[in-house]
């Protein structure tokens, strides 16, 4: 390869980067947040040590964000052209709060381009709020578009982006077809306070994948308070492992669109004291909006999932819960809208409803899900579930539940009014959150399926925060 081409480009990377960030002589003490640590460090320095930045507009060059620094996202940032865009570890990005109906700050990673965030368990990357008091919503989030399968007939903007974007926003279509797709690495990285809804069904998540494919990297993230999904899987095929979903305001984990990865290792538990207007449910499948037959099939492998949802059956029954005053917690799981499934060795509790299929379509469309789960193209294998009303069952239209018997001997349901009685984690409705208090004892039936986590039981301690 010529090298002379490759200093051009990295000299160009660095004009724009000073371009870009505006940087400012300020430096700010940020190293902690609400009397939380926020970050310890970095290869460059502490956070705030050498000043701020702030990023506006359309990224187009490779740029590297430094430890030292403090990054702020004013609107809607986009990461087109290729280019790549490199968090060192330790680095800290503050999505700026937009008026009253726009999103505020985000990060867009168009098809081609990419984020490396590689953090460490002592120095984590974090995405959280510009405001001195945080809130769930306060900014946009974290969006990956890639070039992997979807079921989408043609490319498609991705949910939470409205008007004419700066850059390509589309995901999805016949020409992107790329299941090894790469769109770059997040390990240990924490995305706070993120999420918008734009307009109904219509919102950014905390963290959103579309159309990303098995080449990129997704471990050790964790999303905090969004104010939509947690995460948010559009198509793709992209694998992700150690994922904790802490309060999110909607679903934990949402699959659609064709979205084939596996999910590995992951813990959601549920906001105690908001509920969404839609039903905040553990995981939402979808094959897509309307549940037609279309290809690739919704199709993701869950293994090692513990899913938290409320201590009391009155909690999980609230029908006036905050922001809304019309929030609802909904299931566990609910698998709707003709998809597929594999849900291994997983942990469920503290719902009215566990697992929970569809068994009627909008507008007669078969198969549906149960007729799938029946045939054997979706399966459950070795899980711990409990639910207040139903450990395992049917709806149709929302309203109308039924009991089931899951199909085999290896899936164990509880009802009874203690959620934890039968399953016996540690202590999974304390206060005081440590992932500790979600471990199986040694004495809970669980533990011999290798629920969450196995091995290493202070994975998340240290990056995380609960």
């Amino acid at each position: 390869m010529n090298k002379k081409p490759l200093a051009v480009t990295l000299v160009s990377a660095a004009a724009l980067l000073g371009m870009m960030l505006g940087t400012s002589c300020k430096k700010e003490n940020n190293g902690v947040q609400n009397d939380r640590t926020v970050v310890a460090g970095g290869p460059s320095g502490a956070s705030g040590t050498c000043g701020d930045s702030t990023i506006t507009g359309v990224i187009t060059s490779n740029i590297t964000l430094k430890s030292c620094k403090i990054y702020k996202l004013s609107g809607l940032v986009y990461v087109a052209n290729n280019a790549t865009v490199t968090v060192e570890a330790g680095t800290v990005i503050k999505g700026i709060k937009g008026a009253v109906g726009t999103a505020g700050g985000g990060l867009i990673v168009t098809r081609g381009s990419k984020l490396n965030a590689v953090g460490t368990v002592t120095d984590p990357i974090i995405f959280t709020s510009n405001e001195a008091i945080p809130a769930s919503g306060d900014w946009g989030g974290v969006v990956l578009l890639g070039k992997a399968p979807t079921n989408h007939a043609a490319a498609v903007t991705v949910e939470g982006i409205t008007g004419t974007p700066p850059a390509d926003a589309t995901y999805g279509g016949p020409t992107n077809n790329i299941p090894g797709d790469n769109s770059g690495s997040l390990k240990y990285v924490r995305i706070e306070y993120a999420g918008f809804e734009l307009a109904t069904d219509n919102e950014l998540n905390g963290l959103t994948l579309a159309g990303v494919g098995s080449g990129t990297l997704i471990d050790f993230v964790e999303v905090y308070k969004s104010k939509d999904d947690a995460f948010e899987f559009f198509g793709g095929t992209v694998n992700a492992s150690h994922l904790v979903a802490i309060d999110a305001l909607d679903d934990m984990f949402d699959t659609d669109n064709g979205y084939s990865g596996t999910i590995s290792y992951a813990l959601g538990v549920s906001d105690p004291n908001r509920a969404d207007k839609s039903q905040s449910n553990g995981f939402e499948s979808d094959n897509n909006a309307t549940g037609a037959a279309v290809t690739p099939n919704t199709h993701p492998t869950y293994n090692n999932i513990t899913i938290i949802g409320q201590p009391t059956a009155a909690a999980a029954s609230i029908t006036n819960g905050q922001p809304s005053g019309t929030g609802k917690y909904g299931r566990a799981a609910h698998l709707r809208r003709n998809a597929e499934f594999a849900i291994n060795s997983s942990i469920f509790l503290g719902f009215n409803y566990g697992i929970s299929q569809d068994t009627a379509l909008p507008k007669g469309l078969t198969p549906n899900t149960l007729s799938k789960y029946i045939a054997g193209t979706s399966t459950l294998s070795t899980n711990h579930v409990h639910a207040y009303i139903y450990a395992f069952a049917t709806e149709s239209n929302f309203t109308t539940f039924n009991a089931i018997t899951p199909l085999g001997t290896t899936n164990v349901g509880y009802v009874n009014a203690d959620p934890n009685l039968g399953i016996k984690l540690a202590a999974p409705f304390s206060a005081t959150r440590a992932i500790s208090n979600y471990i199986p004892q040694a004495f809970s039936p669980a533990k011999a399926v290798g629920a969450f986590p196995t091995g290493n039981t202070t994975w998340a301690n240290s990056w995380t925060i609960l």
